[in-house]
Parts: C-alpha cells; sequence; structure tokens
C-alpha cells in the first residue's frame, strides 16, 4: 500500500466547503468517491487544509493510501475520468508511507481577490465592497503589521480543537491589477476564517480611515469584539500552495 500526495484544484462556487456532510455537496466527499469507484474498495482522504464554502483552490493537496500497481499519472488520469469538471487533479506523486498532507506542510499560501468592478460574471470568484474606500496605500501599509509570528485569536473564528492559535506570517503583498486588488499572504499555518478576517478589518482601516497602526491594538487584544474585524465574504479566497520537505517525496 502506497502513500501518496495529490495537488487539486477546485471551484468553490458549487460546494458546501471541503469537508464531508451528511446532506450536502462537498470536494472532500467526491474525491473519495472518485478513488473508491477506482479501487472498488473505500479510500480515505486527509487534506493540508479546510476550505468553507464559496472557496476556490488552485493548490489544495491531499494524501491517501492506494492498493492498486498504477503509476501515479495512470491514478491521476483515472480521478479525473470519476470527478464533475469542476475539480482538476493537478498532480500525483509517492510519498513517504508516515507522510502527513497536514501536519508536514511548512508553509500555506492564500490569495484574495477584490474587484472594484463586480459584474454577473465574476462575482463567484471576487469579492466587492462596493460602499467601501479602498485606499491602495493605507491597504499596503497594514500588511507590514500582520509579518511575524503573532497570537491571531483576534482573527480566527474559535474552535475548541485548536490548541494553538499562534501563527508565522512570512509574506503578505497587496497589489493592484487593473480593477482588481490582489491580497497575497503566506504562512507556516492558518485558523479558521484567519485569512477573510485580516482582509475584512483591512478594508474597514481603509474605509474609516483608521491609522494602519491600531493592527498591532488589534492583535494583542485577543478579541474579536472590535467593530473593525468582519470576515470577508468566501468568494475572493483562493488556496493557492501548500509547500513540504524535499524528503518527503520518493
Amino acid at each position: 500500500m502506497r502513500r501518496l500526495l495529490a495537488k487539486i484544484a477546485y471551484d468553490g462556487t458549487n460546494f458546501c466547503g471541503w469537508q464531508i456532510q451528511p446532506t450536502e455537496r462537498t470536494v472532500q466527499q467526491e474525491i473519495e468517491t472518485a478513488l473508491t469507484k477506482i479501487v472498488k474498495t473505500e479510500i480515505k482522504v486527509v487534506a493540508a487544509g479546510r476550505t468553507d464554502a464559496g472557496v476556490h483552490a488552485r493548490g489544495q493537496h491531499i494524501h491517501f493510501d492506494f492498493p492498486l500497481n498504477m503509476t501515479p499519472v495512470q491514478i491521476m488520469k483515472a480521478m479525473q475520468t470519476k470527478l464533475s469538471k469542476d475539480i482538476k487533479i493537478v498532480s500525483v506523486a509517492q510519498v513517504k508511507q508516515d507522510f502527513h498532507a497536514r501536519y508536514d506542510a511548512f508553509s500555506r499560501s492564500y490569495n484574495y481577490i477584490i474587484t472594484k468592478n463586480p459584474d454577473p460574471f465574476n462575482r463567484h470568484y471576487k469579492s466587492s465592497f462596493q460602499r467601501s474606500n479602498l485606499n491602495l496605500e493605507t491597504m499596503q501599509s497594514c500588511a507590514k503589521y500582520f509579518l511575524g509570528k503573532h497570537d491571531y485569536t483576534s482573527f480566527s473564528k474559535f474552535n475548541p480543537d485548536i490548541k494553538s492559535t499562534i501563527c508565522t506570517i512570512s509574506s503578505f503583498e497587496i497589489t493592484q491589477e487593473e480593477t482588481d486588488i490582489i491580497f497575497k499572504i503566506t504562512a507556516d499555518r492558518f485558523l479558521h476564517n484567519m485569512v477573510r478576517r485580516i482582509v475584512g478589518t483591512i478594508v474597514n482601516i481603509s474605509d474609516a480611515e483608521e491609522s494602519p497602526q491600531i493592527i498591532t491594538i488589534l492583535i494583542e487584544a485577543g478579541s474579536t469584539a472590535n467593530k473593525l474585524i468582519t470576515t470577508a465574504p468566501p468568494e475572493g479566497l483562493y488556496l493557492e500552495d501548500v509547500k513540504y520537505p524535499s524528503e518527503s517525496f520518493i
């Protein structure tokens, strides 16, 4: 039985998130159903992280144990034939038997896209804040206050299963391309709703013409009570990539 790592992309519009739910369509359910059809026995997968309803991925990663004598390319092609068009298998590689898609990852990257020109064709893939004052320079100044190691309790949804709320953000860039503002953020780990709350808060700081320095106060408060902290919509969020040590691969 080999352990494999697959990189997958999906359009989250018509999924109720990643994790299996009793009555809703989820990405995990579709992936496991496809693998089970190929192998003729139940296959479970473990993801690098969960995504919420409406959130997209270009570089989600999953591991699973596979019993058949097929090459990674054959497995990738076989999986794709069993999946709907809103999921794509980007690659499949063999990894060490003790590899874990979640715990072995050393960095994760997300993009969040805000459009200043919302229309019927981008409403599922970009977020908009039409009433907000989106000052690029102010928002860029906000980004630097998130860099480094901090307790992100103020920017996460409470989860009793999470033992630590400490995360290290290694890079955070905010750029504008035509009518889109793109937030690019990389960290060793992210908490539930963390990226969306960071984005929502930065938008509020810009709109209220607050000083970006208030972010330091918000982080140190360890509370979501401040009215500046809000959760941005899911449509603009993309899980871009997950990185693993090279020695994980066979």
